[in-house]
């Protein structure tokens, strides 16, 4: 496929991502230069070393389901392409993920020193790639807030620093303004019910679920390597692992099998989507092939 086609499918995915508008990320895709699909698939698909997903969004005394089914399948992704990922999160998510996931841990309410803390973790991880989906992103006053302007800051571990200290290219999902990688947006966050975030990431995807950034960036490599690398996707599988662990819903605060007030069968539907439009181009594909 020619650059010009890779942009239109691009494109296609960006729209598809932000089609319901839940929390008006409709207004940041408009803003944000084309194809950040396109060039997020193009970062991962050409990892073969260590790459860090950092995820984990507290909400109560536990964490949400949005964000880690994202990283899972990410990870799982990057396995595939023989990179070697790591989960990046604070307690009790890190302790969960850790019984199935190589992990680093990064401690709750540790506020003095984060970029030493975050600088000696690049200089030991060497990463290739830096993600972010679906972390909470410092506030103006290096604080953190959820969807309802709470301050949740004694809840969190930092992940920011990992991002502005990185000498590699970084990549922030999110969808609704208070996450990693939102100040890139900062112009236009001033229209969102949300107390922003200022920190600024390499690559923005924005999406109206974050987990749901994860199976259009796996479609869009899926176009890149020809073959179709959602077959294995089962954010159903993920939902239960992590909801048998104490996960709960960020927006009903319910341990249900839901992502951000939607039933499960939501992303699935938008996994069907994207699996269908990327077979439709690998064959056209190959049947164009000399």
């Amino acid at each position: 496929m020619t650059t010009a086609d890779l942009l239109q499918v691009s494109r296609l995915i960006e729209q598809q991502l932000v089609k319901r508008n839940l929390r008006g990320m409709q207004l940041l895709q408009q803003q944000l230069r084309p194809g950040y699909i396109l060039r997020a698939a193009r970062l991962i698909n050409q990892c073969r070393g260590t790459v860090l997903i950092g995820t984990g969004f507290p909400v109560l005394d536990t964490f949400e389901t949005d964000g880690p089914v994202g990283a899972i399948a990410l990870y799982q992704l990057l396995e595939q392409l023989g990179a070697r990922p790591m989960l990046v999160s604070g307690n009790p998510l890190c302790a969960v993920l850790s019984s199935r996931y190589r992990t680093y841990q990064i401690s709750v309410n540790q506020q003095q020193n984060l970029p030493v803390i975050a600088s000696q973790a690049l200089t030991e991880l060497q990463p290739q790639l830096v993600i972010s989906i679906e972390r909470p992103g410092f506030t103006a006053t290096a604080r953190y807030a959820n969807m309802r302007g709470e301050d949740i800051t004694e809840r969190c571990a930092s992940f920011d620093h990992f991002l502005n200290l990185a000498r590699c290219p970084t990549i922030g999902i999110g969808d609704g303004g208070n996450e990693i990688g939102m100040g890139n947006m900062a112009a236009f966050l001033d229209q969102l019910n949300i107390t922003p975030a200022v920190t600024e990431c390499d690559e923005l995807v924005v999406a109206d679920v974050s987990n749901w950034a994860t199976w259009g960036i796996i479609a869009m490599v899926s176009v890149l390597q020809g073959r179709d690398l959602l077959t294995s996707a089962n954010p159903l599988q993920i939902l239960k692992f992590l909801s048998a662990h104490g996960s709960v819903d960020g927006v009903t605060r319910l341990n249900t099998l839901t992502e951000d007030g939607l039933p499960h069968t939501e992303g699935e539907q938008l996994i069907t989507e994207l699996r269908d439009l990327v077979q439709k181009l690998n064959r056209v594909a190959h049947a164009n092939a000399p």
